[in-house]
């Protein structure tokens, strides 16, 4: 895969299949950056990947102060990776609340109407890919160039414009 290879397709493709992420968010006022996994709903034809989240969890407040997020999503059993750097929102989108409502989100909230529920909207700028070439092939890879000192090619790597 190279910067030409991959889309903005295939990284939504892979978010989909991962579902679960970690969304990076930064502190109020602080340097650091706070990272928490959220179950994504890709609505790839907007171009958009949403979070449901509770009011009472802060991410609502970092994204206000800060926009800017990171999505990362990792699939080790396929060896594909995926980082995206995009803008964030927050809402009380009631409509778009019960399209992405599931079975999961009952775990949460009582329901679809549940005023405590908001939702976390990103739109991706840029991605990042990383696809390896399986375990085996990377386990004997990585015992070849120990055995020769040279450096392993342990996969491809794209980054993708997203919008």
């Amino acid at each position: 895969m190279s910067d030409t290879d991959a889309t903005p397709q295939d990284v939504f493709d892979l978010v989909e299949a991962v579902r679960i992420g970690m969304l990076v968010t930064s502190r109020e006022g602080s340097p650091q950056l706070r990272a928490r996994p959220m179950a994504s709903h890709v609505l790839a034809e907007e171009g958009v990947i949403y979070f449901l989240t509770d009011v009472a969890g802060r991410k609502d407040d970092e994204v206000f102060k800060n926009p800017h997020v990171c999505l990362s999503y990792a699939d080790p059993t396929s060896e594909r990776y995926a980082s995206i750097s995009g803008m964030a929102t927050v809402s009380n989108d009631r409509a778009k609340i019960r399209q992405l409502w599931s079975f999961f989100a009952k775990a949460w909230w009582d329901g679809p109407d549940d005023p405590t529920i908001r939702l976390v909207r990103v739109v991706p700028g840029d991605a990042e890919m990383w696809t390896g070439p399986g375990r085996l092939v990377t386990a004997v890879t990585m015992a070849a160039a120990v055995a020769t000192g040279s450096r392993p090619d342990l996969g491809d790597n794209a980054k993708v414009k997203m919008g």
